[in-house]
């Protein structure tokens, strides 16, 4: 009967790690996209140095979260063969969804910053 319960929350786990890296994919396939259509060339940011700093921060901040998500995310495309390799690969699925968060969250909190910059000198 406990093995049945086991059994039974694995594959409940491992249905969610594969919604939850539907979900990543399609984020970090989002994201790429918006930072390619924002960084697309243009004409320059305006700005004192420390927005421009900030800025650069959240960029980079927002391009390594991005990176740590693909490569967990890509860690999960291996085969598993036993119960405690199954429980890494749903652990690895869930820290590259942490991690796209984190990414759209420097993206959001950098469109913040761009909004205020362009209240404050337009």
């Amino acid at each position: 009967m406990l093995k049945n319960h086991l059994r039974r929350d694995l594959q409940w786990l491992k249905r969610q790690a594969r919604k939850d890296r539907r979900i990543t994919v399609a984020l970090l396939a989002g994201l790429m996209a918006a930072w390619v259509r924002q960084l697309s060339p243009g004409e320059g940011p305006a700005g004192s140095p420390v927005l421009l700093g900030l800025s650069f921060a959240l960029l980079m901040g927002s391009g390594t979260a991005w990176l740590l998500s693909a490569y967990f995310v890509s860690r999960s495309l291996r085969v598993r063969r036993e119960p405690a390799e199954e429980l890494r690969w749903i652990s690895r699925i869930s820290r590259g969804k942490e991690w796209a968060v984190c990414s759209l969250s420097a993206y959001v909190a950098w469109h913040l910053l761009q909004f205020v910059t362009a209240l404050m000198l337009g």
